[in-house]
């Protein structure tokens, strides 16, 4: 059976197994429409609430990973209206507007030296990330980072196929104009996810599940 099969039937150990598979993917879409570690985490484990209680309407017609990457999408720009709505100003996220840059690799070398300038330039390159207009950040990391084809991203965000291939354009020259050189030595691995946040992640979307199962409600 597989493991869209396996949940439906209400097993949680393999909803646990799909959980761990996309987590650090599924992540840095949040954290890089949220701009909020914290923010990004509530978004995931609402998005996962929400994919066990609907995943029976998984029909198999676009991957697993774009379907779940819908659903935090559209938690996380639900979250972006609300708080829109709070602070009574335009939206600035609009789900139909963002693009893409290509692949960054680094030096394989495990020296100190070569890790900590790694991680700096890392750094550097998650603060220019975050400085890009908001209709370019989240297909820089759909495409780029998680490595989504453009099909793929044009059914994530239901944009058309063009839109995403203008938007990686600029998105890629805003961002190399922004680190010039330096870009080319940073590797994928944005926003870490991993450890600790897996496990908090994964625990609280349990909790509430089994919370649910008995009968306890959510604050």
């Amino acid at each position: 059976m597989s493991i869209v099969g396996r949940v439906v039937a209400g097993d949680l150990s393999a909803f646990e197994q799909l959980m761990r598979r996309h987590n650090r993917r599924l992540y840095r879409l949040a954290r890089a429409t949220l701009h909020s570690d914290a923010e990004a985490e509530d978004a995931l484990q609402e998005a996962y609430l929400s994919a066990y209680r609907s995943i029976g309407q998984f029909r198999g017609e676009s991957a697993l990973l774009t379907w779940l990457s819908r659903l935090v999408l559209n938690e996380c720009f639900g979250r972006l209206r609300r708080e829109a709505r709070r602070q009574n100003v335009i939206p600035m996220v609009d789900p139909g507007m963002y693009a893409d840059f290509d692949v960054m690799k680094a030096d394989d070398s495990n020296s100190p030296d070569r890790a900590a300038a790694r991680a700096e330039l890392r750094a550097l390159l998650e603060r220019k990330l975050d400085e890009l207009p908001d209709v370019f950040r989240v297909v820089f990391v759909l495409r780029s980072v998680e490595e989504m084809s453009i099909e793929e991203t044009a059914q994530c965000l239901a944009i058309p196929e063009a839109t995403v291939r203008s938007r990686h354009f600029r998105a890629r020259n805003l961002l190399r104009e922004s680190l010039a050189r330096e870009v080319d030595s940073i590797e994928r691995d944005l926003f870490e996810f991993g450890g600790a946040r897996c496990d908090r992640v994964v625990a609280a979307v349990l909790a509430s599940l089994i919370g649910e199962r008995n009968g306890v409600g959510r604050c």
